[in-house]
């Protein structure tokens, strides 16, 4: 590294992480905000369930795909460069988001978003590690994931606020805004960097992945509307493992794989990979469910969603820093198991609570869930470099960021889905006419989507309290299935994260 890249990290450090910061925060605003606009955007759009789908797992199905190539690309063509690449696109894409025509290119449009927010992530965490070094580095990325729960927090608030004076597309132009001022900060004060160890990209891996990731998110967004059954459902998963067996197999057999898959044997990484895939079932997922509920289901303005929504999130502001405190005497992996069991006890408590109540009935297992997820959600991104050898930390970092982001996209697919099928049985059990029961399939999909008006107009004789009776038999078994999974990982990451796995294995550790 020169002395005058040297001289220009430690003045320019500060604007490089502050112009960072500002692209990944439009990257939680856009993602609850697309979940909160679902519901006007149906309506305008007369879109089906399917297709409101797409609007967050196009975006989350591209953002998981291309994150992993994306830092790959960034060590290769220049981090700097890859970064610029991905505000660009986000920006370009958010502007056109305001004048998309109908669903399908509002669609497109989102998977665009999620390819420019993979490359301004990568490029940007790996141009922050070239920036900074040591606990500056430490402090650095912490403002990364201090940004991305300030995002998650009031997003909600301001894509309600946004929606209900200016309209659902007013959400998207965020986006352009915090981007544009991004770009012309990284442009004057980012400097180029590359791996000149990376000389080549793993282009069959990255395509593998894409592909592995890209059929499984399309099985299961269409499987409520096929069938499991279905020859192009069952094609789909098996295109899917397919390549996820090529991915591995290349990955095994080149140089410099996309994916180091020997760091998996590790016990403690593994478990650091858990934390990322429960917060989703606990914490992530409701950021998208509850907001179609809330207004779809519920009727609430989007403004009031947005405040309700502030119960969920408003914990991840402080709760991650009380973890990384407490720590430093308690060891991580009974704090993150714990936070796990609280996330668990919201969930249940939240599937005791049906549609119409008062919304002060819901604010106090919000508030216990986020509590609860705020837990592992502070300590995984440190946990993720400190339970491997340090000449792997890099690589590690890289696992987790795509396990995380890719979890994501996936768990989101499978809830939907599971919300759906259950939605169906539950419209099932009250269709007494023959004559709706045509209707029934999309109906129930309309319903899960949280278009309850769209699924009352489909199945006139069944009426507007028997749907939504049926919507919330269905919403409080998908919470209980929740609940399971979630503590089923509490206690998965309670032993893999243990003080005695670590003083039994090769790996280095966080705190005992």
């Amino acid at each position: 590294m020169s002395s005058s890249f040297a001289s220009s990290r430690r003045q320019n450090g500060p604007a490089v992480l502050f112009a960072v910061c500002l692209a990944a925060l439009a990257l939680p605003i856009s993602f609850t905000g697309g979940a909160l606009a679902a519901h006007s955007i149906g309506v305008e759009f007369s879109a089906s369930a399917a297709q409101l789908n797409w609007i967050t797992n196009g975006f989350m199905l591209t953002f998981g795909s291309f994150l992993l190539p994306s830092g790959a690309l960034a060590d290769v063509y220049g981090r700097k460069r890859v970064f610029l690449a991905g505000v660009i696109l986000f920006a370009i894409a958010s502007l056109a988001l305001n004048f998309a025509p109908g669903i399908i290119m509002l669609n497109v449009l989102r998977a665009l978003q999620g390819a420019g927010a993979a490359a301004a992530l990568a490029g940007g965490s790996a141009t922050l590690a070239q920036e900074f070094t040591g606990h500056a580095q430490t402090r650095a990325f912490s403002m990364i994931g201090t940004t991305f729960g300030i995002g998650l927090a009031l997003g909600p608030l301001l894509s309600g606020n946004l929606i209900e004076h200016f309209g659902w597309r007013s959400i998207f132009l965020t986006g352009t805004i915090l981007d544009v001022i991004a770009l012309t900060i990284a442009l004057a004060v980012m400097k180029e960097t590359r791996n000149p160890n990376s000389t080549r990209f793993d282009w069959p891996g990255a395509l593998a992945f894409i592909a592995a990731l890209g059929f499984l998110t399309v099985g299961l967004n269409e499987a409520p509307v096929r069938g499991w059954a279905d020859p192009a459902v069952l094609g789909a998963f098996a295109v899917s493992a397919g390549a996820l067996a090529v991915f591995a197999f290349i990955e095994t057999h080149i140089n410099h794989p996309l994916l180091e898959l020997s760091l998996f044997r590790y016990g403690r990484f593994v478990g650091v990979q858990i934390l990322p895939i429960s917060t989703c079932y606990a914490y992530v997922v409701l950021l998208i469910l509850l907001p179609l509920r809330f207004v779809g289901v519920e009727g609430y303005s989007e403004m009031d969603a947005g405040l309700l929504m502030l119960a969920l999130s408003a914990p991840m502001l402080a709760v991650p820093a009380v973890a990384a405190i407490l720590a430093r005497t308690i060891p991580a992996g009974r704090l993150a198991s714990g936070g796990l069991i609280i996330a668990a006890a919201g969930l249940f408590w939240l599937s005791r609570i049906g549609s119409g109540g008062p919304m002060s009935g819901l604010i106090g297992p919000l508030l216990l869930i986020g509590t609860g997820a705020g837990f592992p959600w502070g300590l995984m991104d440190g946990l993720s470099i400190t339970v491997v050898p340090r000449d792997k930390s890099g690589m590690a970092s890289g696992i987790f960021n795509t396990t995380k982001v890719a979890s994501e996209g996936i768990t989101l697919a499978m809830v939907n889905a599971l919300l759906a099928s259950l939605t169906l049985f539950a419209v099932r059990q009250n269709v007494g006419q023959e004559g709706v029961s045509r209707n029934v399939g999309e109906a129930a999909r309309q319903l899960a989507a949280g278009n309850l008006d769209k699924a009352t107009s489909m199945l006139a004789p069944m009426g507007r309290p028997v749907l939504t009776g049926a919507y919330d038999s269905a919403f409080s078994m998908l919470l209980y299935v929740l609940a399971v999974v979630t503590l089923v990982a509490a206690g998965a990451v309670l032993v893999l994260l243990s003080p005695k796995e670590a003083s039994t294995g090769k790996n280095c550790t966080l705190s005992e």
